[in-house]
């Protein structure tokens, strides 16, 4: 057997996008003898997969070992992510007595460090240089981005002014999503979360837009979750919408 350094690095890398349970159901299908497109075509997080199954069969990795090790790695990462932290995070005029963190702040931190992947969801959005600036930094590293936003149409004359999804254009590498009205069970729904999750490990969840006054200037509010199952089940919920057609690409404007 050869060195097994490609083979670790790329468990390493699926362990945040798939979670301790995916990696398990990976272990366990590995050890079963599956061929590699089996268990390719039964994950949802194939291109966290195809890696680690090439490394597994590029290194002559014996099929007891991988899962073991598989197995091992789910075991620590879980650990790791068990344990939880919880910070409240505001916009708007500071509180000397009682020290908080600032929106805009926390929003930029999940943003650089994310790794693989970032989902952020807003309702209205203005551009912001510095957010502009994170997210294109991100795409540069390899983070897969993905915005979801409302459009005008969406808002049906809630919002005003230049489509949401307008405070991204430039920023290349950045896939925007949208709720088309057609897919909607009720006309005056609307896309209102504001959230942004980092490799499924780091959540911020906020009554903030992504704009300017709303991660800075008016009084918001919102925490800024760190392990455990939260960042994890928001990551796969919008990823779920993604599969099913509820969320589409945001190709032009309006909605379709």
């Amino acid at each position: 057997m050869t060195d097994q350094g490609a083979f670790e690095d790329a468990a390493a890398a699926a362990a945040p996008v798939l979670g301790p349970a995916g990696l398990r159901d990976v272990a366990a299908k590995v050890a079963a003898g599956w061929p590699a497109q089996a268990v390719l075509g039964s994950v949802r997080d194939r291109a966290a997969v195809a890696p680690l199954l090439s490394a597994l069969t590029a290194e002559d990795v014996p099929a007891g070992d991988a899962a073991a090790f598989l197995r091992g790695v789910a075991a620590g990462y879980g650990s790791a992510a068990g344990a939880v932290t919880v910070e409240t995070v505001w916009s708007g005029p500071a509180s000397h007595a009682v020290p908080v963190r600032a929106t805009a702040q926390a929003l930029l931190e999940v943003v650089a460090g994310a790794e693989h992947e970032l989902v952020l969801m807003t309702y209205s959005a203005r551009r912001h240089q510095g957010i502009r600036d994170a997210l294109a930094a991100a795409v540069r590293r390899g983070v897969q981005v993905d915005v979801v936003v409302e459009t005008l149409q969406g808002a049906g004359g809630a919002l005003s002014g230049a489509e949401p999804g307008a405070a991204f254009s430039g920023v290349s590498g950045v896939r925007l999503w949208h709720w088309p009205r057609a897919r909607r069970r009720e006309r005056s729904a609307k896309t209102h979360a504001k959230l942004a999750a980092a490799d499924r490990r780091v959540l911020l969840v906020s009554s903030a837009n992504l704009t300017q006054s709303g991660v800075s200037d008016n009084i918001e509010a919102g925490l800024l979750v760190r392990g455990g199952e939260a960042p994890r089940r928001i990551a796969e919920h919008v990823a779920e919408l993604r599969a099913r057609g509820v969320l589409e690409p945001l190709r032009s404007r309006g909605d379709r």
